[in-house]
């Protein structure tokens, strides 16, 4: 039976092909397109606020419309100048694996609903406990939307397995320079305020180990329960890593889940420098890494690994009715009883292919050339009149500000200086550059994990800072 909904072979195919060249003159060509687009909402308001049409209009029409109006308005997260936040250099494979995926409607929430895609699950699991030297045999995890909800998933199973059903007197620990995603996990399971523990940083944005043992033993003398510590593998601000082996120390002798957030800088595993850097991640409980960042794959895709599988599947298993029929052996592992989501599209898929295809040694490669290239920076930067270091590269970031010697500036005037000059590069669309906050000073972030990101595009980047920087001083009379 032919439904409103069916098109014609022919038709499928002309439109599908219509789509994947767009795709792919997109990647062949994203170097000569600007990385940053800007709009108000009264702008696109304009554009696009209309009723549901009730009746059909060409496809074509509407793929026109959508490459005219909203392509152009979305930054583009891969671009090679795009520097701020964590970029999202995805790769081409992926891509139309994602497609694949989406195309035929995989369901991946259990193994009758599809036996492949949960078998594929499980080997790309496999390949990722291997890497992080997790125990095969023995642990598991699970792929999720991204490093938000992963970290949400490991911190209700450390709750489950340390506190079970009474976490009143619970409490939680991590730094200063701890993602928020954690901070909102933490209150979406309830959590108050006073069950947390936020403790300083030293000079090089790590935690202060004395702070958190005086914290542990003044909350266990007021008769509460230390149960979790959260340590940063790659922070977001500084690519800093916690000193996890002392960690892992101070968690085993107070009996404290030791979760690992490694969603920015986890996969620098792969490279020599970075492994040296992320030594004692193995002795975490759960670890969070995040595919669709330094794995160079499309967005939706993070990752869970834990050191049992058993704690997801005493965590979040349940037998409604309607499942009891699909339950399988334990070797059929169905993923909807190790997270939060029933219904899960098959994102296993796109990293399979993706490592199949290019092999891990070329995201080897990469993931070094990224952290050589914000050293080569560092380097270029600190041998330059006009820049101060204020973080040096730290697995592929690095924090800087404009500071031209001779100018005697002081840091109210320092900061406006910065935040201006980086106003000035979004407003030009030449490239996606932002601030952050460091010790109170505003300073410019690179984040420089796209392996199409040459020295000459940062370079270019910094020339343009450069002149923006001497503009300002003239136009506010800061002159020396």
């Amino acid at each position: 039976m032919k439904s409103a909904f069916d098109l014609s072979l022919k038709e499928m195919k002309s439109y599908g092909y219509k789509i994947v060249d767009l795709i792919a003159e997109h990647y062949n060509t994203i170097e000569t397109k600007k990385p940053v687009s800007t709009a108000s909402r009264e702008k696109m308001d304009a554009v696009f606020l209309q009723e549901a049409p009730e009746n059909p209009m060409p496809a074509n029409e509407v793929l026109d419309f959508v490459m005219q109006n909203v392509i152009p308005n979305s930054n583009i997260a891969s671009h090679p100048k795009s520097y701020s936040f964590v970029p999202g250099p995805s790769n081409y494979i992926s891509t139309l694996a994602d497609t694949l995926a989406t195309g035929f409607n995989i369901f991946s929430g259990g193994w009758v609903g599809s036996a492949a895609a949960a078998e594929l699950e499980i080997v790309t699991m496999n390949w990722l406990l291997k890497m992080f030297d997790f125990p095969v045999k023995k642990g598991g995890g699970l792929f999720t939307s991204g490093g938000s909800m992963a970290n949400l998933t490991a911190l209700v199973t450390a709750r489950r397995i340390k506190c079970g059903d009474d976490f009143s007197k619970a409490i939680i620990y991590m730094s200063d320079q701890a993602h928020s995603s954690n901070i909102k996990a933490i209150r979406v399971l309830g959590f108050k305020k006073e069950q947390i523990r936020i403790l300083p940083t030293d000079l090089e944005f790590k935690i202060s180990l004395n702070k958190l043992k005086n914290a542990i033993a003044k909350d266990r003398l007021e008769d509460l329960q230390p149960f979790c510590f959260i340590a940063s593998a790659g922070t977001t601000n500084t690519g800093t890593v916690d000193p996890l082996c002392d960690i892992a120390d101070i968690c085993e002798e107070e009996n404290l889940w030791f979760h690992v957030d490694g969603a920015y800088g986890g996969a620098a595993i792969l490279s020599s420098k970075g492994k040296k850097m992320l030594k004692g991640i193995e002795r975490a409980d759960s670890l969070t890494v995040d595919p669709h960042k330094w794995f160079y794959q499309p967005y939706e895709i993070g990752c869970l690994l834990v050191k049992n599988s058993e704690w997801l599947s005493d965590t979040f298993s349940e037998k409604p009715e309607y499942l009891r029929d699909i339950e399988g052996n334990e070797s059929e592992i169905n993923f909807y009883d190790y997270g939060i989501q029933l219904t899960r599209r098959f994102r296993a898929l796109k990293f399979y292919m993706s490592i199949k295809t290019y092999g891990l040694n070329t995201f080897k490669e990469a993931v070094s050339y990224n952290i050589t290239l914000a050293e080569r920076t560092e380097k270029m930067l600190r041998k330059s009149k006009k820049w101060e270091i204020i973080s040096p590269a730290t697995l592929a970031v690095i924090n800087f500000r404009y500071n031209p010697i001779g100018y005697h500036l002081n840091e109210a005037e320092l900061d406006i200086l910065n935040q201006e000059i980086s106003k000035r590069i979004v407003a030009s669309s030449e490239a996606l550059l932002v601030t952050t906050v460091l010790n109170g000073q505003v300073v410019l972030r690179m984040c420089l994990i796209n392996p199409k990101t040459t020295i000459e595009d940062i370079k270019d980047t910094l020339g343009l800072c450069n002149d923006f920087g001497k503009k300002i001083l003239e136009e506010r009379k800061l002159v020396n």
